[in-house]
């Protein structure tokens, strides 16, 4: 692949290292319907994440092109075509023909929207979110890290996994596009001489549709609506008759159950634990450390995010106690003086510049955390390397597996080891940004950065150099901001590199390289 220019990275490098002042959040990516590099024909032969085969959905096999019933759809489709409006033409560049990318742009609006934490209530107790009553405050869910890393995973790797059996199906059957079989059909989307059986488009809608449903269950009428709109476009693009689409949807609906059966049992309905569980975390690491973090917030929350998150599932490493990292140094160990003094320095002689990269990596409340911070910036490298729907798929899913391990990886270690946070051991130490209601070691953002550059850099390997700045940044806006210690952000950069390894080795045994 081609690497931008170097103008291109000064100006990247530049903007996030000096300039940057806007905190991350939801953004619409206006880019142009674009050609693919290529078209991966034996994409149908790659290795899936969950499936067991790539023929285990099952479709019915499609009428021949000569048939009066495909004749009849075509004819159907040349009509839709030859009365398309000015909205639907708009649909249409909107949705793309890799409409992979709006659906992630989608998903991290949706973690923006639900990243909000509950309020105390009037006698200082705080409520919880129920997936039994989504629609009851505090809404479900709360949308924080974990449980954006999550959902990002599964989104992702359920239309990895769907889009494989998609291209076997396509080249199975070898279903020209309708622009081929009649050439007066008018095409928006540029030709890919991609089969066109079954619709890449509508297996992509269903499946993201059903998977975001489950993660954020008010938003199925939008969600039901957005897929609506993305098969639509497919139509109107003249890329797929309707056949194509029926087929689409059967095939992405019936991998998200799938998905959504492994997502039920992963662990993550135990994550956010009663108080009883929470004080024993507390109280074991107090016992076997000599310390343990304390919630500091009027009126103290009584149990921090998801404790058990640790215990989660994992996608690639097998053994999540490989990657723990040693135990951070004991509060009042010449090491830890030493990291306590860097940060009432940094606190007292912080430059505008450094102010600003706290604040635009941030990445709190209101905002589509850590993890969707990078989901942007790989999908603007699909853009840039206009990567077909199965790889941009390809990507996203390791991206996101690395960054739920990571996720995973790091409240493990955050809640053996129990540490405390900055403000709790500094006396009259205060941040420039809210501290976040877990404990310190080690750092999330450290964490999820590392590993995803170093996936990212993997499959965009003339990038590395800017993953590994934006990383950096990331780890160290974290001291800026008062947040982390320097042993906090050290162990977390080198878990997250550990993640990576095991991540980016399913990926070379996946037959995509």
């Amino acid at each position: 692949m081609k690497s931008h220019n170097s103008i291109f990275i000064l100006i990247i490098i530049s903007l996030l290292f000096i300039a940057s002042c806007t905190e991350d959040v939801p953004q619409y990516v206006s880019y142009p319907v674009y050609s693919w590099t290529n078209t991966d024909a034996t994409g149908g032969n790659w290795k899936p994440i969950l499936l067991s085969s790539n023929e285990q959905i099952a479709i019915p096999d499609p009428t021949d092109v000569s048939s009066a019933e495909y004749k009849t759809e075509l004819a159907a489709l040349k009509a839709t075509t030859a009365a398309v409006t000015a909205s639907q033409k708009a649909s249409v560049e909107y949705w793309s023909n890799n409409p992979i990318i709006r659906w992630n742009e989608i998903s991290r609006q949706l973690s923006a929207k639900y990243n909000l934490a509950p309020a105390p209530n009037a006698d200082g107790s705080y409520p919880a979110p129920s997936s039994a009553t989504p629609d009851k405050y505090p809404l479900f869910p709360f949308a924080h890290p974990p449980y954006s890393c999550r959902a990002f995973a599964y989104l992702a790797t359920a239309q990895f996994d769907a889009l494989i059996a998609c291209w076997h199906y396509k080249y199975k059957f070898n279903r020209p596009e309708p622009g081929v079989t009649d050439a007066s059909i008018a095409q928006l989307f540029p030709k890919s001489n991609l089969p066109s059986y079954p619709s890449d488009g509508a297996v992509i809608a269903a499946v993201s549709r059903d998977i975001l449903s489950a993660m954020f269950p008010l938003e199925k009428d939008f969600l039901a609506k957005k897929a609506d709109e993305c098969i639509n476009a497919f139509l109107w693009s003249g890329a797929n008759v309707q056949s194509d689409i029926d087929a689409g949807k059967t095939l992405g609906a019936e991998v998200a159950k799938v998905f959504l059966a492994r997502a039920k049992t992963d662990g993550m309905g135990a994550a956010q634990t009663p108080k009883a569980i929470s004080d024993s975390l507390k109280t074991l690491a107090q016992n076997t450390f000599g310390w343990s973090w304390s919630n500091l917030e009027t009126p103290p929350r009584p149990v921090g995010i998801t404790p058990y998150f640790g215990k989660v599932k994992t996608w690639a490493v097998t053994n999540i106690v490989d990657v723990r990292p040693p135990a951070p140094p004991k509060p009042g160990s010449a090491e830890f003086n030493a990291a306590a003094d860097e940060l009432k320095q940094r606190l007292d002689n912080i430059t505008e510049d450094q102010r600003k990269i706290a604040n635009f990596w941030s990445d709190g409340l209101g905002t589509y955390t850590p993890p969707g911070h990078w989901n942007r910036f790989a999908c603007n490298e699909l853009i840039q390397y206009k990567l077909n729907p199965l790889r941009s798929a390809r990507t996203l899913a390791y991206l996101n597996m690395a960054e739920m391990d990571a996720g995973i990886a790091c409240w493990d270690a955050k809640y053996y080891y129990h540490y405390p946070r900055p403000i709790q051991t500094i006396p009259g130490f205060k941040t420039i940004l809210g501290t976040p209601n877990f404990p310190s070691y080690t750092s999330g953002h450290s964490t999820f950065s590392a590993a995803a550059a170093d996936v990212l850099s993997h499959f965009f390997p003339s990038e590395n150099g800017l993953f590994n700045a934006y990383a950096r940044e990331a780890a160290e806006s974290r001291s800026y901001g008062g947040i982390h210690y320097r042993f906090d952000i050290e162990a977390g950069l080198d878990t997250g590199k550990k993640v990576a390894v095991y991540v980016v080795n399913l990926a070379k045994a996946d037959g995509g390289e």
